[in-house]
């Protein structure tokens, strides 16, 4: 039997919003603050990486891409919508003398997520592999005027932003405000460090003790990890072994979704054979293809 065609979906995503920084110093200055080295950013090609608090917490995460010289340069943050006028604030905060500008451009620019095929470069606005996943697939910041007329050039249908999201969920990608709360979860719990959303060899940054040393001594007891379940469980929800509070749900979509969780008292119930449930609903552990951390019932970390 031949393989079907993988057709490509295109989805604006509502709940992006875009933040500009450009000037003479834009590249030193974000590399000072964020987690990733910002030194690989470069035109087509992005990062993933975050804004931290001293205490090496995630203020906002973000995915940065730099525009070409000739179409004006400068770095465009692809953030939270919600969040993308405190990130400016935040910015302009650290900048002191630093020779930047910084933009919420957040009601100019579009973000549209293209996945499920090979896309090429868009021309109707910045567009880059999505750095967390190639899954993933692309991202596209664009007037969102443009939005239906950019899919229709790149061969995608245009579908809801819940479809691209329900894909997310697929991949167990989490999405902060969702799956874990800004201002108090770190990197790893988030993922980040398997998302490639933390160097670990470049210089300093806000919150990067703490980040590294969770990281050198292999102390990240919460994660989110991928779940499956019979009916979805409300996201926020606790997660119990037993009546012993595990965790809390996160999203969820047609029988898959995110839980963050304290993955040492996952392993207790999974060797006791203690069920998990957020409410009264049963779920189970799904070890995506991206985790290279110790697993809960598995005897090591994988290579």
């Amino acid at each position: 039997m031949n393989a079907q065609p993988i057709h490509m979906q295109a989805a604006l995503l509502p709940e992006r919003g875009v933040v500009k920084v450009a000037g003479d110093d834009a590249r030193h200055f974000l590399n000072g603050l964020a987690t990733n080295d910002i030194g690989k950013v470069a035109p087509g090609a992005a990062q993933f990486a975050a804004l931290l608090t001293p205490q090496g917490k995630i203020v906002v995460d973000f995915l940065i891409t730099e525009a070409p010289g000739e179409d004006g340069g400068g770095f465009f943050l692809d953030c939270p919508r919600a969040l993308a006028p405190m990130l400016a604030e935040k910015l302009k905060f650290y900048k002191l003398r630093a020779k930047v500008t910084i933009e919420d451009l957040t009601d100019a620019r579009g973000d549209m997520a293209v996945w499920g095929g090979e896309p090429a470069a868009s021309d109707y606005g910045l567009s880059y592999a999505d750095p967390r996943l190639p899954t993933l697939g692309v991202r596209v910041m664009l007037p969102p005027q443009q939005v239906a007329e950019a899919a229709a050039d790149l061969g995608a249908s245009l579908v809801a932003d819940d479809i691209y999201d329900a894909h997310r969920i697929d991949l167990g990608v989490p999405r902060g405000g969702n799956d874990f709360i800004y201002g108090d979860t770190y990197p790893h719990e988030a993922d980040m460090d398997q998302l490639s959303g933390v160097d670990f060899g470049k210089g300093c940054y806000i919150g990067q003790e703490v980040v590294s040393r969770v990281e050198h001594r292999n102390s990240a007891r919460n994660r989110v990890v991928p779940i499956v379940f019979d009916v979805a469980p409300v996201a926020g929800l606790p997660v119990t072994a037993g009546d012993k509070p595990v965790g809390m749900m996160g999203s969820a979509h047609d029988g898959r979704g995110l839980a963050l969780l304290r993955l040492d008292r996952v392993a207790d119930a999974l060797a006791s054979a203690t069920p998990l449930a957020a409410g009264n609903v049963e779920i189970h552990l799904v070890k995506p293809d991206w985790a290279t951390f110790a697993w809960p019932g598995e005897t090591k970390a994988a290579s």
